[in-house]
């Protein structure tokens, strides 16, 4: 695999080339390591070439430190002068890098409108894996990672998993939502009526088609759990229900992930505006780490 990290000599992109690090080959894969003067430049407008140079040096010597030592010494570095999330995306589309990492500043409410604009620009723009890290997990444990089932992403998804090394220990789960209408509860307006023989009609027909969704779901998922990684298949699928961004967020906090994979897939702007994006959501909202691989249309 060959994986692009951004990075930038702070905190959040050590962490991102910390948790990088640990879905590494060793052996087989290779880095680059790209880094962008420019917001140093705007800091420091006096600054010579000369210490624009150390700065980048030293923000690579840092990065590098931070990598499985036979990655270390193969890792390439990658320096632009682009704006940030353009760069990256350029970057990474000429290097020919299968998954791109992007640390993640905070996770205030106001980040998380603007989050950060270079990983939100990066995860919009891009046509491969995004890796965005929120927090470095503990080293002294596998990973805790939740893959998202839908049935436009499977196939996408399934194949970046694939793409990883996980290390020893990893806990992987996997999720699937009842996305329909007619999914979750019986509305507490249709229970008190269905003394009504007609509305106790609609709350049986209801009823039925929600757990015949629930049983389809649940095959669904042990069939997409054998598409993965070894580390996938141990436990039992979770079927979910209601919303899908707001199902996959809980249970991520529920559980204790670390991160959390799912799809992104194609969708016109209006759409967006009108009913959201899962992604776009969980992208937005959750606290672990979180791996977006876009769908082709």
């Amino acid at each position: 695999m060959r994986m692009l990290i951004a990075v930038d000599g702070s905190k959040p992109a050590l962490d991102a080339v910390r948790m990088a690090a640990r879905l590494l080959d060793p052996a087989a894969d290779l880095v680059a390591l790209y880094y962008s003067p420019r917001e140093l430049e705007k800091r420091v407008p006096q600054a010579s070439r000369s210490i624009i140079g150390g700065a980048a040096a030293a923000v690579f010597d840092d990065a590098r430190a931070a990598l499985p030592a036979d990655v270390a010494a193969r890792a390439e570095f990658i320096q632009s002068d682009a704006a940030a999330a353009a760069g990256i995306l350029a970057s990474a589309s000429n290097w020919q890098a299968d998954m791109v990492v992007v640390g993640a500043r905070g996770h205030s409410g106001l980040q998380n409108f603007l989050l950060g604009s270079v990983s939100r620009g990066v995860v919009h723009g891009a046509d491969r894996p995004v890796l965005v890290v929120r927090a470095e997990a503990a080293a002294d444990r596998g990973l805790k990672v939740l893959a998202c089932h839908h049935p436009a992403s499977a196939t996408a998804v399934a194949k970046a998993l694939g793409h990883v090394r996980w290390p020893a220990g990893t806990e992987g789960l996997v999720i699937g939502v009842a996305e329909s209408l007619l999914a979750g509860p019986l509305p507490s307006w249709l229970e008190n009526r269905v003394r009504d023989p007609e509305t106790a009609s609609v709350a049986k027909a209801w009823q039925q088609e929600h757990d015949a969704e629930v049983t389809v779901l649940g095959g669904t998922l042990d069939a997409f759990a054998a598409t993965l990684p070894p580390a996938f298949r141990s436990a039992t699928p979770i079927v979910a229900q209601g919303n899908p961004g707001d199902s996959i967020i809980a249970t991520a906090k529920d559980r204790g992930i670390d991160l959390i994979v799912l799809g992104r897939t194609p969708s016109d702007p209006l759409s967006r505006w009108l009913i959201g994006s899962t992604s776009e959501a969980v992208f937005g909202r959750a606290t672990a780490s979180v791996l977006i691989v876009p769908v082709e249309k």
